[in-house]
């Protein structure tokens, strides 16, 4: 069992070390069963999908809202970003906009993405908390449990999550930038930005969890990052998820039961 007297990278360094050649895929697979086994408990518990949609709502009411100001001026943004092709012929600058319009779209919509979650975390703390608390009481409790204040439980989750959003942020303008090279950019950038989404995600949806256990952002990201496979088979397909429009309001109840089992799981803390 995992306790605070020992360093928490260096144990979860020596599992991930310890593996057999080719355990990487093996658990991004049990990282999708952890979201799947969390989306489960949530669907079967109607008072906890209740709790967890009440945030996904106001997050995408906000969120959806600057999506659609976006949309209605992308023509304006694609011709600004493209104005080199001004005196081009019509067909192919009308073609370049197309795909620098598509780009901004696509790199938006996932930065929409992170900025849902951030800001969703950060105001449903209190009712991630439940869902995460009821996981890890059916799972087994937890050993050394810290129970801060709600408000102080809420800061900590703003602050983190503004933290966490910087990089997201770099490789969606990054994605923006190369969604302007026709088929092979626009293909990297979608692959960039969907993995760089599954670690943030990842990242938000054990925070509950692990800070139930005193482990804060710093200590998070070294225990995940040890077990990166794991984390990305559950991020990346909630991220995948979150692009069809308004799945993640219902997604993310599920996201937060799954990062708690994936949270006993890095521990190597008991689960039924």
């Amino acid at each position: 069992m995992q306790t605070h007297s020992e360093d928490p990278a260096a144990a979860a360094a020596r599992r991930a070390a310890a593996r057999p050649a080719g355990g990487a895929l093996s658990e991004f697979a049990r990282g999708l069963g952890f979201f799947a086994r969390g989306f489960g408990i949530v669907w079967r518990t109607p008072r906890l999908l209740v709790l967890g949609l009440i945030p996904g709502v106001i997050s995408a009411v906000l969120v959806f809202g600057a999506f659609l100001t976006l949309v209605y001026f992308i023509s304006d943004l694609a011709a600004a970003v493209t104005w080199f092709a001004d005196s081009w012929s019509a067909g192919l600058r009308g073609l370049v906009r197309f795909l620098a319009g598509a780009a901004i779209l696509l790199g938006c919509g996932l930065l929409a993405v992170f900025t849902f979650v951030a800001l969703t975390m950060a105001i449903g703390d209190p009712f991630y908390e439940s869902i995460s608390k009821r996981v890890d009481d059916a799972s087994g409790g937890v050993p050394v449990e810290i129970e801060p204040a709600w408000y102080r439980a809420m800061w900590w989750s703003l602050v983190d999550s503004v933290r966490l959003l910087g990089v997201p942020l770099l490789v969606g303008v990054l994605a923006v930038v190369l969604g302007c090279v026709p088929v092979l950019g626009q293909v990297a950038g979608t692959v960039l930005e969907v993995a760089a989404g599954g670690w943030f995600i990842a990242l938000e949806v054990t925070g509950v969890a692990f800070n139930r256990r005193g482990y804060r952002l710093r200590e998070r990201r070294q225990l995940l990052r040890a077990n990166r496979a794991l984390a990305l088979g559950l991020g990346v397909p909630v991220c995948l998820l979150f692009l069809i429009p308004f799945a993640a309001i219902i997604v993310m109840p599920g996201a937060v039961a799954g990062g708690t089992l994936l949270a006993r799981r890095v521990l190597e803390q008991p689960r039924s």
